[in-house]
């Protein structure tokens, strides 16, 4: 009896413990984005960038399994780079910013891949919902920022097909690329 006592009264000490792993990062909204690439007439690729990604990671440095990530997207914020096409992209042909005007990404797994992570998680994007996992490099080494903070960093990729989430469906693959890659850079701090 006094060894389950005793076994009981070590896991109730270690069970605030193994929750202390865990710790709330938040993206920089100064040095987080997403890049994308798409092909334009089968030729030539095209760049862009959307700036307004809000990202909370709840991070398991001990058991990256329990680790979270749900993030926020202002899609009023994707930008080529040439405003004509910016303003094709952000109307009802494309991301239709007006009704949508915010993406998000919530994660629903999270396991070690190599020296890095895999994430899958739903994103929603122009109202659709559909799974995606990321593949993603970090975390990085944490540096104290000038905000007296620790700062960190992922980075991540994956390629979304746009027709599955009803985007420029008029358009056809020989004019827009279905494919389109993500490239996701985020600098977080600790909170």
């Amino acid at each position: 009896m006094k060894r389950l006592a005793l076994t009981a009264g070590v896991i109730l000490l270690a069970a605030p413990l193994a929750t202390a792993q865990i710790s709330t990062w938040k993206s920089d909204p100064a040095h987080s984005r997403i890049a994308f690439t798409i092909r334009h007439l089968g030729v030539a690729d095209v760049h862009g960038h959307i700036g307004d990604v809000k990202a909370t990671i709840q991070y398991d440095a001990v058991d990256v399994t329990r680790s979270k990530v749900a993030a926020t997207i202002g899609m009023n914020t994707v930008s080529t780079g040439e405003s004509g096409r910016d303003n094709e992209i952000r109307s009802a042909d494309f991301f239709d910013v007006g009704h949508f005007p915010k993406a998000t990404f919530i994660s629903s797994q999270v396991a070690k891949k190599g020296d890095g992570l895999w994430v899958r998680g739903n994103l929603t994007l122009h109202g659709i919902t559909r799974e995606v996992v990321l593949n993603v490099r970090g975390p990085d080494k944490p540096v104290m920022g000038a905000d007296g903070k620790p700062h960190s960093g992922f980075s991540a990729t994956t390629t979304i097909d746009r027709t599955t989430f009803d985007i420029g469906t008029t358009f056809p693959a020989a004019i827009v690329g279905d494919p389109v890659k993500l490239s996701i850079s985020l600098d977080i701090v600790k909170q």
